[in-house]
């Protein structure tokens, strides 16, 4: 499987999971509850409830878990904002995250200037929504590698796989990049514009794929 080196110069067991702050978003909640604590933020309940300040923003903070396993903190802007002014908000953000290497961008979220947010959302029921990956600290090429393996041996001969035609081989390209995207998936940081009439404000989402539930909507409860 020489060609999974597009994947990654060395081989990893290690999981990479989503970093808060360089917290990873996992674990049980009484840990980050007492990671979020060591790094400022202010606990207002037992169920993990907490506020704080994220680059300069009052944010409102929650953990939330799936079996006892933390899967994503969701940060909430303290202070609303009109349409043109969260407009600004928003797209500051989008240029932040397009611009730190850190980070994949999956698709173009600012907003155009002159566009009528308010109008959009009250009129439109318009989402304002947005979409990147943390890049891994360590790759998870080992289970990239068994995925394609398996899928090989379950639908091609020992023949055709000891020497693949250019057929095959474009096969386990294909694959090796579909599982690669499924690997970053996991490790997404989402955010939106959130509100009604004329009062927004901006939700984000620091998320562990690995730990959410698989018929877990990640957008609906908040919109």
């Amino acid at each position: 499987m020489t060609m999974l080196l597009l994947l990654s110069t060395a081989t990893y067991a290690q999981r990479s999971v989503t970093q808060f702050l360089g917290i990873p978003v996992d674990g049980s909640k009484s840990e980050m509850v007492q990671k979020l604590k060591e790094k400022g933020f202010q606990c207002h309940s037992a169920d993990g409830f907490f506020t704080g300040e994220i680059n300069g923003t009052e944010v409102f903070l929650s953990i939330e878990t799936n079996k006892d396993k933390v899967w994503r903190i969701v940060l909430s802007e303290k202070e609303y904002a009109n349409g043109e002014d969260v407009r600004l908000r928003f797209n500051k953000l989008c240029e932040r995250f397009k611009n730190d290497p850190k980070y994949l961008s999956v698709r173009e979220c600012t907003i155009p200037d002159g566009e009528d947010v308010f109008h959009e959302i009250s009129v439109n029921q318009k989402r304002y929504m947005a979409d990147f990956y943390q890049e891994p600290a360590v790759l998870d090429s080992i289970g990239i590698t068994q995925k394609v393996q398996d899928y090989m041996t379950a639908n091609y001969t020992q023949e055709q796989r000891e020497h693949p035609t250019d057929e095959i081989k474009a096969k386990m390209i294909q694959l090796s990049i579909q599982y690669l995207l499924e690997d970053y998936s996991k490790r997404s940081v989402r955010f939106m514009i959130s509100g009604s009439n004329g009062r927004y404000y901006i939700i984000m989402f620091y998320e562990n794929g690995y730990n959410q539930a698989k018929d877990e909507d990640v957008w609906e409860q908040y919109t």
